[in-house]
Formats: C-alpha cells, sequence, structure tokens
C-alpha cells in the first residue's frame, strides 16, 4: 500500500477504535499515536517513515541517524544543532552512542550505548559468528566489495584482517560501520563487573 494512504487509514483505524474505547486512559494513548501519524504527514516525513519501516523488517542492527569519525566532531555537531534529537543513535568511529537532549534545560549528552553487542551476541547464539561470506584484508577493500554490490544488505558476516566483522550497511545516511564481533567479549567483562559490584561506590 502506498505510503500517503497507509498513514490516512491508520488513523481513521486508530480514530474508530477510539470512539469505542471507554478508558480515559487508553483514548489519550489512541489520540497520541493518531497525532504521531499526522506528525508525520504534515511535516513531510513521509518517505522516510517508509524507510524505516523498510529497515525494521530486514535484519540489521539499530538504526542510526549521523555519523562520525572522531568525538569532537560528534560533540561540535550536538553543540550546534538548533533542534538536537532526543534518544536517537549516532555512531561516532563505528561505536554506538545515544543523543540525549532536555529542552528546558538545554542539556545535551551523548553517552556511549552497548546497542551493537547485543546484537552481535544475538547473532552468536552457538557461540561463535556466523560464517562470513568474503575475506578481505583492510576495510578499504571491504569497502569497494559491499559498495559494488548489485543489492547492498543491511549486514553481512566478513572476515577482516583475520577477524570475524559485522559489515552493518545504514542505509537512511549511505554510511557502511565495521563492528568486531570481539566486542562481545567486552559486554560479557561488564556483566561479570556488574554482578561481582553492582552498586557504585560513593
Amino acid at each position: 500500500m502506498e505510503i500517503g494512504k497507509l498513514i490516512f487509514e491508520a488513523m481513521n483505524l486508530l480514530g474508530l477504535i477510539q470512539e469505542k474505547t471507554q478508558s480515559p486512559e487508553e483514548k489519550e494513548l489512541l489520540l497520541a499515536a493518531a497525532e504521531a501519524l499526522r506528525f508525520i504527514n504534515t511535516t513531510g516525513q513521509q518517505y522516510d517513515f517508509e524507510d524505516y519501516r523498510k529497515d525494521l523488517g530486514a535484519e540489521g542492527p539499530q538504526m542510526v541517524i549521523a555519523a562520525f569519525s572522531t568525538r569532537e566532531e560528534a560533540e561540535a555537531w550536538l553543540e550546534n544543532h538548533p533542534k538536537p534529537p532526543h534518544t536517537a543513535s549516532v555512531l561516532i568511529a563505528d561505536e554506538y552512542h545515544t543523543v540525549y537532549y532536555w529542552r528546558d534545560r538545554n542539556l545535551r549528552r551523548m553517552p556511549s550505548t552497548p546497542s551493537i553487542e547485543y546484537h552481535l551476541e544475538e547473532m552468536m547464539r552457538d557461540g561463535l559468528p556466523p560464517p562470513p561470506v568474503a575475506t578481505f584484508d583492510t576495510r578499504e577493500e571491504a569497502r569497494a566489495w559491499f559498495y559494488n554490490l548489485p543489492e547492498r544488505p543491511s549486514q553481512a558476516v566478513i572476515q577482516l584482517g583475520g577477524e570475524p566483522y559485522l559489515a552493518a550497511y545504514h542505509r537512511n545516511i549511505n554510511h557502511l560501520a565495521f563492528h568486531p564481533f570481539s566486542l562481545v567479549e567486552r559486554l560479557k567483562e561488564w556483566r561479570k563487573k556488574q554482578a561481582e559490584d553492582p552498586e557504585p561506590q560513593s
């Protein structure tokens, strides 16, 4: 179904459900959902929403809205952003960070987050990464191969410099990220420390 028609019919359905709902709390939730769709429609973000829904149906790590080579570049972007996003993900040197913005205080933060570690762990259900589809010595070789594919997948397991990596393609910003499966070990270490000392020391 064409995205504009899909949004219109979804809004109508929410309206019909709201009319039959007795709970004021549920009515408010349904109204908020309809208003979110109306916001997408009136701000011209229909195609962005359509692409987002397509990405949700594809295997791959969490979506990001921007990618930076260094922390300094990311900090400058966030500091100068006229309307910073809130709880969106960005990549800094291919590591996940979450952008937080509290408008009432103009407070902006960008801590790292283990999103990719959880995704890699999920892919290693049997304790090993999936078999690689290609092997490369350098990132440049891997990047050239990936961008020359007839259709770029959301993710592909490759061998890079002798180690298993996930090559993750973020279509919305045309960025190819490389994530080593060894990051899962870092997640295991973090969990171990949490189990040994769950309460922060003052």
